[in-house]
């Protein structure tokens, strides 16, 4: 697993331009949220799955989300869907002087990262059930919001939930495939910027998929 793990943050660091992000991640014990069947596997640049038919993202995509959001270090950020509480972690040690909120609707994975993130010390993240509106309106507005499911549209409500400035990074497209999305608010509205193809599983709610 060591030596996994030392290429994969060797090829990493050849792309993503963030030293803040590669120390995250680098800081971040992978192999602690994925079920213990698949831990050797915790540094292969790939998705694994977490139960419940989700699954933890592959590490160039958490990185290229991250490295999205521009985080500076005290912002008030959300994530939705929590999955295993991976990018939590990594999105914690990125905001020391801020706050992450986080939601999940699966209630069992919501519980177990409640209890892992807590366990490992990530003590400026709440972790939510996620209620009937995508994101977590009482606590907004966010300097930033990630999306780790994929959605066939920019939901409006999310793009409510962010302060002015605020950034959030989701994927947008079918449920096969998807494009990742940058959107920036602005006063005038929203601006938005590609960062390449990827494959999540759907978003579900009222502005997102139906579930199945």
């Amino acid at each position: 697993m060591l030596k996994a793990r030392r290429e994969l943050f060797r090829k990493l660091s050849k792309e993503i331009r963030s030293k803040a992000v590669m120390a995250a991640l680098e800081s971040v014990p992978r192999e602690r949220f994925v079920p213990p069947e698949v831990s050797h596997l915790a540094y292969q640049d790939k998705p694994l799955p977490i139960g419940a038919d989700q699954t933890i993202s592959q590490p160039f995509i958490v990185a290229i989300m991250t490295q999205a959001l521009e985080l500076q270090g005290n912002e008030r950020v959300l994530e939705v869907g929590t999955g295993s509480g991976y990018q939590a972690a990594v999105l914690s040690l990125l905001v020391p002087r801020g706050h992450l909120i986080t939601v999940e609707r699966v209630p069992a994975l919501k519980d177990k990262a409640k209890a892992l993130l807590k366990a490992l010390g990530y003590n400026n993240v709440t972790v939510e059930l996620a209620g009937p509106t995508l994101g977590a309106p009482q606590h907004g507005p966010f300097d930033a919001i990630i999306v780790t499911a994929a959605s066939p549209q920019i939901p409006d409500s999310l793009v409510s939930q962010l302060a002015v400035g605020g950034r959030l990074v989701i994927p947008v497209g079918t449920r096969e495939n998807q494009e990742l999305m940058r959107v920036l608010r602005t006063e005038e509205g929203i601006s938005v910027r590609w960062l390449g193809p990827c494959r999540f599983v759907p978003l579900i709610g009222k502005e997102a998929f139906p579930e199945r």
